[in-house]
């Protein structure tokens, strides 16, 4: 706990100094924090901001205004328009970075409005050791990451989420509806709702940590725990699960043997890699 605590107290003062700030709040576990630390450093000076669009899985807004009420931060949300955007359409390794140079653009546009002086994110170390190309995004829009410069892995950001009764401190990690979608298959409205309504129903047989991964063809690769695969594979569930996404539009329906991995699509970019620049 001292060594939680002295990251704790840094990430204030650290957040204190801004002055003011808007968070780029997607109600994750990461942004909560940074969220929550803004509230306590700044008070009626933070704000939270949250982009919607098509890519938000169903509930998450929901879940991210009944957050900031509890934090007791101001709130803010808005539309992106990423879905314009035919770079982020197209869904090459770096859509990430279009669809963060949206919010982004979009949240600086706000700022004198705000009065706010600095955008912050919710990227912490774990995050750059992974392809994250909207870390690229946030250093071109001067996006600080404090939980980085305060020296915060996942493993404590949730400790400090557990430590100030934030009830998302073990929720598993939700990125977009987008990242379900294999590269190189188009992003659109109608698959990332396959995508959600499929998940959903995942979830009302009781599990939390998966994935529906798109793949071309409208073939679904289901990630689970490893000890979630039998549960899946009994006869009654199977049955239920293939005519549920039969129904959605998927025409095939695949069970990962290799169980729940995530970014398990960036294994991919090491072979795509060969044919682009070194710095793409």
């Amino acid at each position: 706990m001292p060594e939680l605590t002295a990251k704790r107290d840094k990430l204030l003062e650290l957040i204190r100094g801004y002055g003011t700030c808007a968070v780029a709040f997607s109600g994750g576990i990461d942004s909560t924090v940074v969220a929550k630390a803004a509230q306590l450093a700044l008070g009626e000076n933070a704000v939270a901001v949250t982009g919607t669009s098509a890519s938000l899985a169903a509930g998450e807004l929901d879940e991210a205004r009944e957050l900031a009420q509890l934090i007791g931060i101001r709130h803010e949300v808005i539309a992106t328009d990423e879905f314009s955007n035919p770079d982020y359409l197209r869904n090459d390794p770096d859509r990430c970075y279009h669809c963060k140079t949206e919010l982004y653009t979009r949240i600086e546009g706000m700022a004198e409005r705000l009065n706010v002086s600095v955008v912050l994110n919710g990227a912490n170390l774990d995050d750059l050791g992974d392809y994250r190309p909207g870390m690229q995004a946030a250093g071109e829009h001067c996006v600080a990451s404090p939980l980085v410069e305060s020296g915060f892995h996942k493993t404590d950001v949730r400790e400090l989420a557990a430590h100030w009764g934030l009830p998302i401190w073990d929720k598993p990690a939700t990125p977009c509806l987008s990242s379900r979608v294999a590269y190189g298959e188009e992003v659109t409205p109608e698959r990332l709702t396959m995508i959600d309504k499929a998940e959903q129903f995942l979830r009302e047989q009781g599990l939390r940590t998966l994935r529906v991964r798109y793949h071309k063809g409208d073939l679904a690769r289901v990630e689970v725990p490893l000890d979630a695969l039998a549960k899946l594979c009994e006869p009654t569930l199977r049955s239920a699960l293939l005519a549920h996404l039969k129904s959605l539009g998927f025409k095939y329906v695949t069970l990962d043997l290799e169980g729940f991995r995530s970014g398990s699509l960036n294994t991919l970019l090491g072979i795509q890699s060969l044919s682009r620049p070194k710095d793409y």
